[in-house]
């Protein structure tokens, strides 16, 4: 909600990205919504009426290289990203660790939700991810924190937003940012941390974010 006030009788609406095989979890979901109706939420308890839960959409995504020959990409983050490597948060988004966190996203959600173990070999894709650089990009700190209603603990949910641009053999690397718009990037994904927008065309190059 990014720190939303809402007037009594206003609406809003809350996007929900699943990770599951078949749609039993839109009970479950629309079941926990219906109790702010009872129990409220928010750090004023406050109440709200469930007016309907849209059906999910599935979307099904290839890993697969694109063969188009892409050069050039500019990845937006749109929310606080924090991209942890070598026990420590990186000061610039690195191709090589963007590329690394994002593998850790789908391959820990596939661990979770999928049959078996993604088929792609890492290591290669990480060697090939070292020869693609960082060039121009613009980024900013930002401090923003959650806290419990039930606990009253604090969260920092900081991190960087803004865009950063890449060049080299990109084509192998495109997909997993494409799904990286569904599952985050980073740390405390969970949060909304670490959403991403990815674009390739050498048009955006040096253009600031929209």
């Amino acid at each position: 909600m990014d720190g939303l006030s809402l007037r009594a009788g206003q609406q809003f609406h809350v996007d929900l990205h699943l990770f599951t095989v078949g749609n039993y979890i839109q009970e479950h979901i629309q079941n926990a919504f219906s109790q702010f109706e009872t129990s409220g939420f928010g750090v004023h308890r406050s109440r709200a009426v469930l007016d309907r839960v849209d059906g999910p959409s599935p979307v099904a995504l290839s890993l697969d290289p694109l063969q188009a020959g892409i050069t050039h990409a500019r990845v937006e983050f749109l929310s606080p990203t924090e991209l942890k490597h070598d026990g420590s948060v990186a000061e610039q988004p690195r191709f090589d660790v963007l590329f690394s966190r994002a593998c850790t996203r789908l391959a820990t959600l596939q661990g979770l939700y999928g049959d078996e173990p993604l088929k792609i070999d890492f290591s290669q894709l990480h060697q090939k991810a070292r020869r693609i650089t960082l060039k121009e990009h613009e980024l900013r700190h930002c401090q923003k924190q959650r806290r419990s209603s039930r606990t009253g603990q604090v969260h920092p949910l900081g991190g960087f937003i803004g865009f950063a641009e890449y060049d080299g053999d990109l084509d192998s690397f495109i997909p997993y940012l494409q799904a990286s718009r569904w599952t985050g990037v980073g740390r405390q994904t969970v949060w909304g941390k670490g959403e991403i927008a990815v674009r390739f065309s050498h048009e955006f190059q040096g253009q600031p974010p929209a």
